[in-house]
């Protein structure tokens, strides 16, 4: 039965407001200084000092600026902290994030045409279609989706093919692409629709595809085939390698074994049993290319398997949700930096499960551990490479705490080595698939 909310209420209400002895001076400070700022915990701040036990070297922050390439960034850091200590590269050496950008944009396009081509004869009203043109791609993306560019198109040095405008505020470039896939869709879903011919259907999608090679090209440079690698190391000495291509140049200066890196996730809802993995239907870019895939797990074991291999100093790809308790200024998620349920005397809490079923969290962000303080062997506070510059957190480094990882960390990327048996097991099991929309096909 509905029911309006009635004058009486509303006077109840406030006087209820008015009868609180500490409504004025909490008015006063929020009203100046905004909630956050008011409900800070300095203590909690104390409690996190970023110091700790296990510490890699991994030199600057890179900066993704004003595009949505954090998961690029991250994949590409880890990498690039070997490549810098195995060759001795200067500090400001970086693997092209814009060379990957380019990759990622015309597969992805291709991953939408086949998608509108697979759903053509639903309506457009449908959960599937809707979601599809609701974006038709972004900058976001996932671990086994770098993966795929990688394995298909190599790396190349950023001196080789630097940073463009549109990849650094890729606003522009996205608003535009997304446009033209929304105007090809139309195209494909008619020739669908009107019966034309299979190719007659790969005839209008190559020569759409051959459209967006061209934007690209033009907004981001052209990609390398081959190129000369010049440097000096961090002594100073003169280096050339010359006629690399992309590809060579990964196996040489990399030579990551891909296959062996996987995606572990921690999503405590009940349609996700742990040591059981999901993939999730139309979430990709590489059309061929490696699948999407999450082997779940509770949070103990996700954590032991992320210190693992920061003891083994290998830094740990990571993903999480890079909206609540976070401190920009400080470099700080930990959990009670805002006490805004203690400010307004109201209960905010929900479970990691129920904020994932209920929307109210999912991931949106991937960046790099690179540290771990363990106390009696159990973890405090993780050490956060970011890439956001350094003129943000500890020279743009974070602090996590250890409650914080638990409640608002959903991925990290572990190598085979340190997973257990019955979890390398669990992970070569064939994926249940979840539905397009599902929190854990979000995109960093």
């Amino acid at each position: 039965m509905t029911k309006a909310i009635s004058q009486t209420q509303l006077k109840s209400y406030c006087k209820d407001v008015q009868a609180r002895p500490s409504t004025a001076v909490i008015r006063r400070a929020v009203t100046k200084n905004g909630i956050y700022a008011s409900a800070q915990d300095a203590q909690t701040i104390i409690d996190n000092t970023p110091i700790f036990s296990i510490d890699l070297d991994t030199g600057k922050v890179a900066n993704q600026k004003q595009s949505g390439r954090c998961w690029m960034f991250a994949a590409l850091n880890t990498m690039r902290h070997e490549v810098k200590d195995l060759f001795k590269l200067p500090d400001g050496f970086e693997l092209s994030q814009n060379y990957t950008f380019f990759w990622d944009k015309f597969e992805k396009a291709n991953y939408f045409y086949e998608n509108i081509i697979k759903t053509a004869d639903k309506a457009l009203s449908s959960r599937k279609v809707s979601f599809l043109l609701q974006t038709p791609q972004q900058d976001g993306g996932q671990w086994d989706m770098i993966v795929a560019l990688i394995e298909k198109y190599g790396v190349v040095p950023q001196s080789v093919y630097p940073e463009a405008q549109a990849s650094s505020a890729s606003r522009e470039l996205n608003i535009t692409l997304n446009l033209k896939l929304r105007k090809d869709a139309v195209t494909l879903r008619k020739l669908v629709n009107d019966g034309a011919k299979t190719d007659a259907i790969e005839a209008a999608k190559d020569a759409m595809l051959q459209e967006i090679y061209r934007f690209l090209s033009l907004t981001l440079g052209e990609p390398p085939v081959k190129f000369d690698f010049e440097y000096r190391d961090d002594k100073q000495e003169y280096h050339l390698d010359q006629g690399l291509t992309p590809k060579s140049f990964y196996d040489k200066y990399v030579g990551w074994d891909l296959s062996e890196y996987v995606s572990v996730i921690n999503a405590p809802t009940e349609d996700k049993p742990y040591n059981h993995t999901y993939s999730v239907e139309m979430l990709g870019n590489v059309v061929g290319g490696r699948e999407v895939k999450h082997l779940n797990v509770e949070i103990a074991t996700f954590k032991e398997l992320a210190i693992k291999q920061l003891s083994a100093g290998q830094s740990v790809w990571f993903g999480v949700d890079m909206g609540p308790q976070i401190e920009r200024d400080n470099g700080l998620m930990a959990t009670g930096i805002h006490r805004e349920d203690e400010l307004f005397d109201i209960d905010l809490s929900m479970t990691k499960a129920e904020r994932l079923d209920y929307g109210e969290s999912l991931m949106t962000h991937a960046m790099v551990l690179t540290g771990v303080d363990l106390v009696d062997g159990k973890p405090t506070k993780w050490k956060v490479e970011n890439s956001w510059g350094d003129k943000i957190g500890n020279k743009g480094y974070f602090t996590m705490s250890d409650d914080w990882m638990s409640e608002y960390c959903y991925q990290v990327v572990i190598k085979k080595e340190f997973l257990p048996a019955n979890l390398v097991a669990a992970y070569d099991e064939k994926p249940t698939e979840l539905q397009p929309w599902d929190p854990m096909g979000a995109l960093a």
